[in-house]
C-alpha cells in the first residue's frame, strides 16, 4: 500500500512545461523558462496567454492575430445571455461566472478541447464578469469593444466609460502575474476533468468551482477584509495582536509551496505604493507586524507574505471591488487552465488516485435491516 499523503502534498501527479513554482528559491517560472519578474515589465496578458498556449512569446503578427481572435470572441451567445439575465443580480459573482461559462460553451455533442476554444473562453471571461457587476449595480450591460485590450475591456464593461490607463496597467500586470501557478487546486481540477476525455468548457467550469473556495481564490477577498477591519496603520499592532490571541489566521501570509517571500507579492508590493497610497500605508504596517508575530510564535515555520495580501491593495487601486476579486483571478487563470488541459491531451490517462480504507473489515458487523 502506497503511503498516504494528506492533500496529496509531495505527490507528483503530472509533468508540465506550462509553469514551475520553485518554492525553495521563491521563483515563478513561466513556459519557456521566463521568470515572472522579467515578464511583467514588458509583456501584457495577451502575450502571456500566447506564451502559455504555444510555449513562446508572440511576434508582432502573431500578437495581432491573437488580439483579433479574442476581440471576435468576446460577445456572449444567446444561451449565455439568457443564463445571465435569468440570475438574480445579487448572486455571488463566481456563481454567475460558473453558470454563464457553462452556458456559453454548451454544445450538442462532446468536443475535444482545442486552442480555438481556449482563446474563445479566455476572451469572454471579462464580458461575463463585467456584465455580472453591472447587473449587481442595477445597470445595463456594456458591450465589449474590439479596439480595447483584455484588461481595458474589463474596466470598460464594468464602468461604462473610457478606462483610466493607470488602472489598465494595474489590472494587466495582475493578470500577467496570476495567469498560471503550477498544479494548484483549480488547475488540478481542470486536469482531472480533462483526464476523463471531457470537453474544455467542463474542465474550466470544474476549475472555477475549485477557485471559488476561500482557501484558494477567495484568499484575496479575505486579505482585503482583514485590512478593512484593521482600518489604519496605527491600529495594525493592536488588531493583529488581539486576533493572534484569538487564534485567528492572518490572511495573505504563508503558502503551501513557497518557503520564502512570494515573488508575485514582491512585484505587487511595489505597485501598491502608487496604486493605493493610503491603503498601502495600512498594508505595509500590517505586514511588518504580522510577520513579526508569526515569526515569534513559530520561528521554525516559513510564513512569508503571499500574493493575495498585496493583490488586494493593487486591485483596490485599480477600482475593482472586493466582491469581484476572485472573478478577476479567474479572468487571469483561465489561460493557464486551458494551457494545462491542452498539454494533458498528449498523454491522456484518467486521474484515479488510490484511497486508504478506514472502515471495518467485512463480516465483523451484524447485518441489521428494518422490518418490512
Amino acid at each position: 500500500m502506497a503511503e498516504f499523503s494528506p492533500g496529496l502534498e509531495g505527490v507528483v501527479a503530472a509533468e508540465t512545461a506550462v509553469s514551475e513554482v520553485d518554492g525553495a528559491n521563491g521563483r515563478l517560472i513561466y513556459r519557456g523558462g521566463y521568470l515572472i519578474e522579467d515578464l511583467v515589465p514588458v509583456a501584457g496578458y495577451e502575450e502571456i496567454a500566447h506564451l502559455l498556449w504555444h510555449g513562446e512569446l508572440p511576434n508582432e503578427n502573431e500578437l495581432d492575430t491573437l488580439r483579433q481572435q479574442m476581440a471576435a470572441a468576446r460577445t456572449l451567445n444567446q444561451s449565455a445571455r439568457g443564463a445571465l439575465m435569468a440570475m438574480d443580480g445579487q448572486i455571488d459573482p463566481m456563481d454567475v461566472l460558473r453558470t454563464v461559462v457553462s452556458a456559453q460553451g454548451a454544445s450538442k455533442s462532446l468536443t475535444k478541447p482545442s486552442l480555438a476554444e481556449a482563446i474563445a473562453l479566455t476572451a469572454v471571461f471579462p464580458t461575463i464578469v463585467g456584465s455580472a457587476y453591472r447587473r449587481r449595480q442595477g445597470k445595463d450591460m456594456v458591450e465589449p469593444r474590439a479596439d480595447l485590450g483584455h484588461a481595458a475591456n474589463l474596466l470598460w464593461m464594468m464602468e461604462g466609460k473610457e478606462p483610466d490607463l493607470q488602472k489598465v496597467h494595474l489590472v494587466d500586470s495582475y493578470l500577467v502575474l496570476l495567469a498560471d501557478h503550477g498544479l494548484n487546486a483549480s488547475t488540478f481540477a481542470a486536469r482531472v476533468v480533462a483526464s476523463t476525455g471531457s470537453d474544455l468548457t467542463s474542465c474550466v467550469v470544474g476549475a472555477i468551482a475549485a477557485l471559488k473556495g476561500p482557501a484558494h481564490g477567495g484568499a484575496t477577498f479575505a486579505a482585503r477584509t482583514m485590512l478593512d477591519k484593521i482600518g489604519s496603520a496605527d491600529n495594525a499592532e493592536k488588531w493583529l495582536t488581539e486576533a493572534h490571541g484569538r487564534h485567528e489566521r492572518f490572511s495573505g501570509f504563508g503558502h503551501r509551496v513557497y518557503r520564502t517571500y512570494d515573488p508575485r507579492a514582491k512585484i505587487l508590493r511595489e505597485m501598491a505604493k502608487t496604486a493605493s497610497p493610503e491603503l498601502h500605508k495600512t498594508a505595509a504596517r500590517t505586514e511588518e507586524v504580522a510577520l513579526k508575530i508569526l515569526h515569534d510564535a513559530h520561528p521554525e515555520r516559513p510564513n512569508a507574505t503571499n500574493v493575495d495580501f498585496w493583490a488586494s491593495v493593487v486591485l483596490t487601486g485599480a477600482g475593482i471591488p472586493k466582491e469581484l476579486f476572485t472573478c478577476v483571478f479567474a479572468i487571469s487563470r483561465v489561460a493557464g487552465w486551458t494551457a494545462h488541459v491542452l498539454e494533458s491531451l498528449s498523454d491522456l490517462r484518467i486521474i484515479r488516485p488510490a484511497s486508504r480504507w478506514t472502515g471495518p473489515e467485512p463480516g465483523k458487523k451484524p447485518l441489521q435491516l428494518a422490518k418490512r
